[in-house]
């Protein structure tokens, strides 16, 4: 398999995700600014929509998506309890965290970082974004991880983009559970092992 990341970027979840699964792969630098590989190609030509992740399958089929990626990631590693069984409720409730963190906080950020987006536009995504993480606050309360005592592909994709706050300005300090949170999963070794790769430590 080969990864194509972006360091820092949501590709880092499938990069947890595969160090916490144990399994093999190639990692690839796609810059999101430049998309030259490193071997002087187009990223384009691996994704047409020019974003990461990808994680392209030894038969050369590709999966785009990070929640559908981590999924799969997870399927092929059941040993390691990184997502309930298929058709569980489990199951549907990490789906359900995977889409809250993709749709309500990962695009949260989008307006932040977008050039040319209105000062009142960015003070209002501020505040809705800053809604969600302490609701996420709350729900880490007494919790070790997302879904109880048990890591999952969920909890590599919250560590992702709540670690990108403060790139946009934002103070997290006050929410308690979620910086305990992220020092517990920082300080895993799937998580310490691909954000060594990505050269973020």
């Amino acid at each position: 398999m080969k990864l194509y990341y972006s360091p820092g970027a949501c590709s880092l979840s499938v990069h947890i995700a595969l160090h916490e699964a144990g399994l093999s792969f190639e990692a690839i630098k796609a810059p999101t600014q430049s998309k030259i590989l490193p071997d002087g190609s187009s990223y384009l030509n691996i994704n047409p929509l020019g974003y990461v992740p990808c994680l392209e399958l030894a038969n050369g089929d590709k999966l785009l998506e990070g929640p559908a990626i981590v999924q799969y990631i997870a399927d092929l590693a059941p040993e390691k309890n990184l997502a309930p069984t298929q058709g569980t409720m489990a199951r549907l409730q990490l789906q359900s965290w995977l889409n809250f963190i993709a749709t309500e906080v990962h695009k949260g950020f989008s307006p932040l970082t977008t050039p040319g987006m209105p000062d009142d536009m960015k003070t209002l995504a501020r505040d809705r974004l800053m809604q969600r993480l302490q609701w996420v606050n709350g729900e880490l309360a007494g919790k070790q991880y997302l879904m109880g005592d048990t890591f999952t592909v969920a909890d590599g994709y919250l560590f992702t983009v709540s670690g990108w706050p403060a790139m946009v300005g934002m103070d997290l300090s006050g929410l308690t559970h979620l910086g305990l949170y992220r020092a517990r999963v920082g300080a895993r070794a799937g998580v310490q092992a691909a954000m060594r790769a990505e050269g973020l430590i």
